[in-house]
């Protein structure tokens, strides 16, 4: 397998080590069919300070048999109506394709990049007639190499979710896009779970796949709350896709363990702090410390009244604050040494005292 683009841009935005954590907001089939509450979606997402909004485009016909068994946790969830098949879920909250050009606009206006994943070959048609700037390939269709091999062949970036996969589905996924042309390619670490536990996400499968591949890899993540998506960061993440709603209270197999408006802002904000704060790695002293290292930390200083000429005995030194003066592990170069001058019950020792 040749080797995979350790960088490379989105619409312009640069992904990779040493960039700022690309986020996606996964709006999925959160617009609930509505036409304005997905453009609402789009708003929210770029309020949040996403660099891109996701989507799902597909079709009941090209992603389910009418024959598939129900699947267990959305029964269990009561994620499907009264006499419903997975398929009539699926026909239900499919998004209309022909809302593609309006959502792609109304993004360039709010400033965020229009993403979608698309589950059939016809879906990967109907987005190159939007331009979409990047494909995003779900977890399920990693296997699904007519797919893959459409899509590389558009010569975009792609973001390929590794849920449920070993490392040969992985190779093989990638060996696929690198025949078809693409090897600007990031791998999402997922969990598969809706939402998954804390338990099965783990998190240091990140830095397997980076030392695997050597390509971008982030974390999508179906866990609950913010604490995933800043790990992932702390661990390596170069993007993170995380499911949003603008309600969680609403019926539909993704808002129960969405984000609301507030808490995607939250989670942005937070990413960004931890990239932040993981800093270079070298120990040293900062500035904003330079004050309080002087201040707090501790000098010697003189317990009584020493004379001059004076030998300096260890009883007659205390340790104390501010640290301006000789520091405490020096003790023994002062203890035996006579005083230069007359020093001060409670002065703090400086070299030249003695």
């Amino acid at each position: 397998m040749r080797s995979l683009a350790t960088s490379f841009h989105i619409a312009g935005r640069p992904l990779g080590a040493g960039e700022p954590c690309y986020v996606i907001a996964e709006a999925g089939s959160n617009h609930d069919g509505n036409l304005d509450q997905a453009l609402r979606l789009i708003d929210a997402a770029a309020a949040a300070g996403a660099d891109a909004v996701k989507f799902q485009t597909f079709s009941a016909d090209g992603l389910y048999s009418r024959n598939t068994p129900m699947i267990g946790y959305l029964k269990e969830q009561g994620l499907v109506r009264s006499g419903e098949t997975v398929h009539d879920l699926m026909d239900r909250i499919a998004m209309p394709w022909q809302w593609h050009r309006r959502l792609v606009e109304h993004c360039g206006e709010r400033g965020i990049t229009f993403l979608s994943t698309p589950f059939e070959e016809a879906a990967v048609e109907e987005l190159e007639r939007v331009a979409v700037a990047a494909y995003k390939v779900a977890s399920f269709e990693i296997g699904h190499l007519p797919l893959l091999r459409l899509i590389g062949q558009t010569g975009k970036p792609v973001i390929l979710s590794t849920g449920m996969a070993g490392l040969g589905d992985i190779e093989r996924a990638l060996e696929t896009l690198q025949a078809a042309g693409c090897r600007q390619v990031a791998l999402l670490h997922c969990a598969i779970g809706y939402p998954p536990s804390f338990q099965d996400l783990h998190l240091r499968a990140l830095q397997t796949l980076q030392q695997a591949f050597g390509c971008p890899v982030g974390f999508s993540d179906h866990s609950t709350g913010l604490t995933a998506p800043v790990a992932a960061v702390a661990l390596g993440a170069a993007l993170i896709e995380k499911h949003f709603t603008l309600d969680r209270s609403r019926p539909g197999p993704d808002h129960h363990f969405s984000l609301e408006p507030g808490e995607l802002r939250q989670m942005v904000q937070a990413v960004r702090d931890c990239q932040v704060a993981l800093g270079s790695g070298v120990k040293y002293r900062t500035a904003a410390e330079e004050e309080l290292y002087r201040k707090a930390r501790r000098s010697l200083v003189a317990r009584v009244a020493i004379p001059r000429g004076q030998i300096i005995e260890a009883d007659m030194l205390a340790v104390k604050r501010p640290g301006t003066g000789v520091p405490p592990h020096l003790s023994d170069w002062i203890v035996g040494r006579p005083a230069r001058r007359d020093i001060a019950a409670d002065e703090v020792i400086m070299p030249n005292m003695v």
